[in-house]
């Protein structure tokens, strides 16, 4: 993949699906009039159907700044607003950004300069998630943690480098368009398969931990299980399509849930007599053991804790997610995808 020079300042042009985002759109899209980039901007909203306000405050950003504008997003899933953004937007440089996302100040201007430095096709930073009371908090610490999502680079410092694929992003326009936008069929980790084709044409994907994002994510564990159940079923379905190009790490929550649900069997024959207990069968335990074991290391481990609730709340996170997870994973290699894709989220962010 050749691409052109970059102009020392080029615009850019930030796409964003919205869908039921009320209590995030405003601060979000207010955190990107506020870059302290010198080149000429414009936001561009796709607008699912809501059944919020979140319509109605997207159009008063839209009447309060020129550079924010509007269009409809009717099929309502993440890949096709991209691609209307996409489709609308005008300048070369594309940031991919979330209503539930708030940019760094500097984010856009350290993002350009490492896209000419390295002459890459998309670059990436550090998600640092945050939450406003102790579930959210919780959550967020699974997410900081290579504990909770884990090796993605992204999830934590690090050096900058060549990486498999990056958190939201800040695209080459022709990148993108090279390898013809998202993929509207992949409901779920579109980015890591956007990223994934672009790679495959010859583009360079650089991580860039100066690069930050504050990430707000699920209020409650029952939302929380419902987005990972989804995301779980949507990594299968990239499993399922590009085979061993995934990372070995998607396996393990699959693993995981059939290694437990062998010990939870296991564990009712024994119980129930109609196992014996001296004989062999008692090792097929060993994984549920060597879990409850791991999640006590891990919630240890993981800082900014105090006392015990928050570590019972860290230990809960922990288990939603990677059975969420594995459990969709699991559904989703045996059936695809349909049309999971998480539910919507609702927060008081008054309380921020």
């Amino acid at each position: 993949m050749r691409l052109p020079p970059l102009p020392e300042l080029p615009a850019v042009s930030y796409v964003m699906p919205v869908l039921n985002e009320e209590g995030f759109l405003d601060r979000a899209v207010r955190t990107i009039l506020a870059q302290d980039y010198p080149g000429e901007k414009e936001i561009v909203l796709a607008l699912g159907p809501s059944t919020d306000a979140s319509d109605a405050i997207a159009a008063a950003l839209a009447a309060e700044d020129a550079r924010v504008r509007l269009v409809a997003n009717p099929e309502r899933d993440i890949p096709a607003g991209l691609n209307r953004a996409l489709a609308v937007s005008r300048y070369p440089v594309i940031v991919r950004v979330d209503a539930h996302s708030e940019l760094t100040p500097d984010y856009t201007r350290l993002g350009v300069e490492a896209l000419r430095v390295e002459r890459a096709a998309n670059v990436g930073g550090v998600m640092r998630a945050a939450g406003a009371d102790d579930v959210q908090r919780a959550i967020a610490r699974g997410y900081n943690s290579p504990y909770g999502l884990g090796g993605g680079a992204y999830h934590g410092d690090g050096v900058p480098g060549e990486a498999e694929s990056a958190y939201l992003g800040i695209f080459r326009r022709e990148a993108i368009e090279a390898v013809g936008g998202y993929d509207p069929a992949i409901l779920r980790g579109e980015d890591w398969e956007l990223n994934l084709r672009i790679r495959r044409a010859g583009g360079l994907i650089w991580f860039a931990p100066a690069l930050g994002v504050t990430y707000w994510p699920r209020a409650s564990l029952a939302d929380l299980a419902r987005q990972f159940f989804a995301t779980g079923t949507w990594r299968a379905v990239l499993v399922r399509r590009y085979g061993r190009a995934n990372p070995w790490r998607f396996f393990a929550p699959g693993a995981l849930v059939l290694g437990l649900a062998v010990s939870i069997v296991i564990l009712a024959l024994l119980a129930f007599g109609v196992l014996p207990w001296a004989s062999g069968w008692p090792v097929l335990l060993l994984p549920a053991v060597a879990y409850l074991g791991g999640i006590a290391v891990a919630t240890a481990r993981i800082p900014d804790q105090r006392g015990a609730r928050d570590r019972l709340l860290t230990a809960a996170t922990l288990v939603t997610m990677h059975l969420s997870w594995g459990t969709g994973f699991l559904r989703g290699i045996v059936f695809g995808g349909g049309r999971i894709f998480g539910s919507g989220r609702v927060v008081d962010r008054s309380r921020v």
